[in-house]
């Protein structure tokens, strides 16, 4: 499968195909990473934008975390990160990899590759006049292991996903106030803290996170959306580890938001867009 590699430098703004070079990495994943309207930046002084951070900054749950409780940085991540979409639209977008303007689905349909597989985590920001979504693409070349935590996650039930999915996620820029206030998410079980919708295709899996369906989460959003300019936010995805053999934790993948500007977020219509405009990219016609 293939794994993004992280650099103890801190620097992964490009990614690494395991087992492959740079002029391997296939012309579409090119395109989604920076074809997006929120920008592919820098991770250290990139802004309104996204960049990959390197999977040491997450503590994951160890070998030995069953017997002694410690986590260890992580590793590798299990997919490549393929693009981030900063969304915004009078009605909800669900199972967005579906609709046949979406940027990434088009993208590796028009290569015509059969072996791809996408990832993607479409979080839902919603008030009673707008919504925005924050969605995160993470792709792979190769078939996911079937003995893998993350092949069973995406094979289970919905109660089995709502007790393994996990966010983990730091400030790593801002003012203290937005630290003690994400603080209070820096790690949970996504389906047992909010509403998720499940959505398998063919070719990509999509995990819909209702943010507002939580008073507590909902608050901490609108309360950060204020200071969003003021801090960057590393944000991984990960299987929990439940049992021993599912040990170390690996990261599926990990997203640094670097100081975003809300009015920069891509409008979305009722209907979706004509075959010359693609939602979330940067040329749209």
């Amino acid at each position: 499968m293939n794994q993004t590699k992280t650099s103890t430098s801190d620097n992964n703004t490009k990614p690494a195909i395991t087992g492959a070079t740079s002029t391997t990495i296939p012309e579409w994943l090119t395109e989604t990473i920076n074809g997006g309207s929120f920008r592919h930046v820098d991770l250290h002084t990139g802004t309104n934008g996204w960049a990959s951070p390197p999977g040491h900054v997450f503590p994951l749950r160890s070998t030995n975390y069953f017997t002694n409780k410690q986590k260890s940085p992580g590793g590798d991540y299990l997919l490549s990160p393929a693009g981030v979409d900063w969304l915004k639209s009078t009605t909800k977008l669900d199972n967005i990899m579906s609709r046949p303007d979406n940027r990434v689905a088009h993208a590796i349909k028009k290569s015509h590759s059969q072996n791809s597989f996408i990832v993607a985590a479409n979080f839902e920001i919603s008030s009673k006049e707008e919504h925005y979504h924050l969605v995160f693409y993470f792709a792979t070349e190769e078939p996911i292991p079937s003995d893998s935590p993350l092949k069973r996650f995406i094979d289970g039930d919905d109660s089995y996903r709502n007790q393994r999915l996990k966010i983990v996620s730091q400030v790593v820029k801002g003012p203290w106030v937005v630290k003690a206030a994400a603080g209070q998410f820096g790690a949970f079980l996504v389906g047992k803290t909010v509403k998720c919708n499940y959505h398998k295709g063919s070719n990509y899996f999509e995990v819909d996170v209702d943010t507002s369906s939580s008073p507590i989460m909902s608050a901490v959003i609108r309360f950060l959306l204020g200071y969003t300019k003021s801090f960057a936010v590393d944000i991984g995805l990960v299987i929990e580890a439940q049992t021993e053999d599912e040990l170390p934790e690996r990261l599926i993948g990990g997203v640094r938001v670097c100081h975003m500007d809300l009015s920069s977020a891509f409008v979305v219509g009722e209907k979706a867009l004509g075959p010359c405009g693609m939602l979330g990219s940067v040329m749209r016609t």
